[in-house]
């Protein structure tokens, strides 16, 4: 078997043991809209620095999030990059709150050099994750005061991604590179409404969706050295926005008791659009020692087509129409944006002292979400997010080891999020919050499987 067998063997391995082992990392209603929660498709290498990327490049790490990066991987080296995460979410809804642990893998990915100039990396990560379970009691609903009303809603599921990309260094300064995906996944979102009489028919509905369809993205890195020591990278990227062949389903269930009475289902075909995304950023680099590094990002999912899933009923409402048009429209998303920005210090690379080897990171992020939690605009306010984060590189020792590339990579996040929604018992605007804090752990293994040893 060659060398190149084996790696393409080792890949297969590791994604199949990340397909088997991925847990879904969050319990939050947040997870509703669109298609979940998004990931923020960083690595070990950048969760400490606020998820910065577009100017990052280094052979030492596999920078996805700009696949130009891929060419300056060094060609005597194959890097394996593995991470997971452990978080506390705390949910806070007025006076009520919760407490959630969760844990996730969060990625694999290879990266080695295919030939002179040439970069390429294959990999799995996870691009969404629907995961909640509330209720609420005691409502009452137009022409069934005397009777109060439970509502239960559960989602659950999540898209994943498998990629393959490589990068092209033609000239000096300038790489260009892409990521072409595998992405698919599937998500249900279920609300039942059941009152306190069992003469009262109850009722339930369900969204659900199987996806499976390409994702691709480009890149492009333009390196302007600074003196002897000294350079600045500009990056860039660009996701290509597209239909999504799939059909959005939605079933209506009239329940006596345990007993269906009455089952509809309706279909959309080529329900869903995937947002063309763009990125841009610029990374300082003084010697070895110091990256500081900002970063923009904007996914235009307010032009992306969306089932209407409506998973809430408003005081109003004596009972859910089963002959509303159930449509795939746009405008039912945000747009996201995000703004990133963050750095690295490592002291001495080549000392003897293990703490100056070490690598410390720091960084930040705002962003807007995508969700939108009120179709009927009464809400006025957008949902935001924004984090800080802070980590350390630990340089891994071992008697192969060059140029310090084994290593862990340890962060700890903070992260607040607000989405304002209609509470519909009041008709008033509420906002629910949630606080994460998270410990992310990222492996990066640097096997120098292309070296050719002169003296055996």
């Amino acid at each position: 078997m060659t060398k190149f067998q084996r790696i393409i063997l080792v890949a297969l391995l590791m994604m199949n043991s990340f397909c088997a082992n991925a847990q879904n990392g969050v319990n939050s209603p947040y997870s509703r809209y669109g298609f979940g929660m998004l990931s923020d498709r960083s690595m070990g290498f950048n969760k400490g620095m606020g998820g910065v990327a577009q100017g990052f490049r280094d052979g030492q790490s596999v920078n996805l999030q700009n696949p130009a990066s891929y060419s300056a991987v060094d060609s005597m080296t194959a890097l394996f990059d593995f991470g997971l995460t452990l978080q506390n979410g705390n949910y806070k809804m007025g006076s009520v709150q919760k407490n959630i642990r969760n844990t996730s893998v969060d990625y694999f990915a290879m990266h080695f050099r295919a030939a002179k100039n040439v970069g390429v990396a294959v990999g799995i990560l996870p691009i969404s994750n629907v995961k909640y379970s509330f209720s609420s009691s005691g409502e009452t609903l137009v022409g069934t005061e005397d009777k109060e009303a439970t509502y239960s809603y559960t989602g659950e599921g999540g898209l994943h991604e498998v990629f393959l990309g490589a990068a092209w260094r033609p000239f000096k300064p300038i790489s260009f590179g892409f990521n072409a995906a595998y992405l698919y996944g599937d998500y249900s979102h279920t609300m039942n409404m059941s009152f306190n009489e069992s003469s009262v028919y109850s009722l339930a509905r369900i969204y659900s969706a199987d996806i499976k369809t390409y994702n691709v993205d480009f890149g492009l890195q333009y390196i302007q050295p600074i003196g002897k020591k000294n350079k600045i990278v500009v990056g860039a990227s660009y996701q290509l926005g597209h239909d999504i062949k799939n059909n959005a389903y939605r079933t209506t269930e009239t329940l006596s008791s345990s007993t269906i009475l009455n089952y509809t289902t309706d279909t959309i075909s080529n329900a869903f659009q995937m947002p063309h995304a763009f990125a841009a950023g610029i990374t300082f680099y003084n010697s070895d020692k110091l990256r500081i590094g900002v970063d923009a990002e904007l996914q235009k999912w307010s032009d992306c087509k969306f089932p209407n899933q409506q998973t809430s009923i408003s005081k109003s409402d004596a009972t859910i129409s089963t002959s509303a048009p159930y449509t795939s429209t746009k405008g039912l998303l945000y747009d996201r944006k995000k703004i990133a920005a963050g750095f690295d210090y490592i002291p001495n690379a080549l000392s003897r002292n293990f703490f100056a080897r070490m690598t410390y990171k720091f960084g930040g992020y705002y962003s807007q979400s995508y969700a939108n939690a009120d179709l009927t605009g009464t809400v006025t306010k957008k949902p935001n997010e924004f984090g800080l984060s802070a980590g350390v590189s630990l340089p891994i020792m071992n008697k192969n080891l060059w140029h310090n590339a084994q290593k862990i990579n340890v962060s700890v996040q903070w992260i607040h999020s607000n989405i304002p929604y209609l509470n519909t018992a009041s008709m008033t605007q509420a906002t629910l919050s949630e606080n994460y804090l998270k410990l992310c752990l990222g492996i990066t293994f640097s096997e120098r499987w292309f070296f050719k040893w002169k003296v055996q």
